[in-house]
């Protein structure tokens, strides 16, 4: 590999760092819902380290572009406030299902018409209903942790006037100067022993399919392939789709017995890969991306280190890290969802339906939202057409 030039070299480790500390906490949080120990969530985020390394490597080198890979943040924000009640086996059959729906749109190339069946204000309807629950958290945790959140709240704010792209990273090291001073942090459950990823076998059911399944994989492909891809294609990269998406999901597929929930397209943090400030020369960006896959190989050996640093810090620092990071995600597909006036009232009873939690025949309320939603999408298109 050639001499990565230092700016360069920077550029994939931010883009790595700002990717774990925007939803390295979300991941914990999903994992622990499906009842994963603290072992089995080291043991998850050492995998998916090693497996979007594995994958951002490979297409970044073989298409010599900026292609940077990552965890679908929406869906284990999805699977957080899904999994509750499901056994793990349950949860790895829900990961390989979706995988393989993934695997199905991108070799035979549904991807792009699936997503048109889709009105994209639903699914931003859905995702803001999912992730709601997020935001809220960052702000209630100033009920009994006042100084934490509010000193991430703080950093947070300076960082995004000064450096938005380095916003939810200050607001981390803030919370975590914060616990260091006040003893909220619990240094001697510290480890950093090396944790090898457990076998879990799949128990596939037909409730948590359809109710979990189902939704994550739109999830998936509507929130973090599609704008990927966009992402790439506007940077100027004309990279083959279906490749990608193959690639990804094979990936995700095989590893999904070990805790790797998704790997998808990047999208905000391959901007920083893709950006004239990684390299001023586009040919040569993708040296930033590769680098970016060399620090996931190097996050993933020690994945079992930020398992147990996420679990030595108060909770309250885990909902306001993640709520804070989820914040521009959340607005962006609010506006999505509301910008269309004809579709407003459509969107509006998807979001909020997904967001009430409501849980039918075993069914989970994202696809309940999409449901209700969607059918009111069709009768209001009947009506305007009469």
């Amino acid at each position: 590999m050639p001499c990565i030039p230092l700016p360069t070299l920077l550029a994939g480790f931010v883009a790595v760092l700002v990717g774990y500390a925007s939803s390295a906490a979300i991941i914990w949080q999903a994992a622990d819902a499906a009842g994963a120990n603290s072992a089995q969530i080291a043991g998850w985020l050492t995998m998916l380290g090693i497996g979007m390394g594995i994958s951002t490597l490979v297409l970044t080198l073989w298409y010599r572009a900026p292609v940077l890979t990552a965890w679908s943040t929406p869906g284990a924000a999805l699977l957080a406030t899904s999994l509750h009640g499901s056994t793990l086996n349950e949860a790895v059959g829900v990961f390989i299902f979706a995988s393989f729906l993934i695997l199905i749109c991108g070799a035979t190339g549904l991807f792009a018409r699936l997503m048109r069946l889709i009105p994209p204000t639903l699914s931003a309807a859905m995702l803001a209903g999912i992730l709601l629950r997020f935001g809220l958290d960052a702000f209630t945790s100033l009920q009994g942790h006042f100084l934490l959140s509010a000193g991430m709240l703080f950093g947070w704010l300076v960082a995004k006037v000064l450096a938005p792209r380095y916003a939810v990273v200050v607001a981390m090291l803030t919370g975590l100067v914060i616990s260091l001073v006040t003893g909220g942090f619990q240094a001697q459950s510290v480890s950093t022993a090396i944790v090898l990823p457990e076998f879990t076998a799949p128990h596939f059911s037909l409730s948590s399919l359809l109710g979990i399944g189902v939704p994550f994989f739109l999830v998936t492909m509507a929130s973090q392939n599609a704008p990927g891809v966009a992402t790439l294609k506007a940077s100027g990269y004309d990279v083959p789709v279906s490749p990608l998406i193959v690639v990804t999901a094979t990936i995700a597929l095989l590893l999904a017995p070990f805790g790797v929930f998704s790997i998808c397209i990047a999208a905000i943090t391959a901007a920083i890969c893709q950006s004239p400030e990684a390299h001023p020369d586009p040919a040569r960006r993708w040296l930033a991306a590769a680098a970016a896959g060399v620090f996931y190989l190097l996050a993933g050996i020690f994945g079992g280190s930020i398992s147990t640093l996420l679990t030595a810090l108060p909770l309250a620092y885990i909902h306001t890290l993640a709520g804070l990071a989820l914040l521009s995600t959340i607005a962006g597909s609010l506006h999505q969802a509301l910008a269309n006036e004809k579709e407003r009232d459509a969107a509006v009873v998807t979001f909020l339906v997904t967001a009430s939690g409501l849980t039918l025949a075993g069914v989970g309320s994202a696809f309940w939202g999409l449901l209700a939603g969607g059918l009111c999408y069709g009768v209001f298109s009947l009506r305007r057409r009469a």
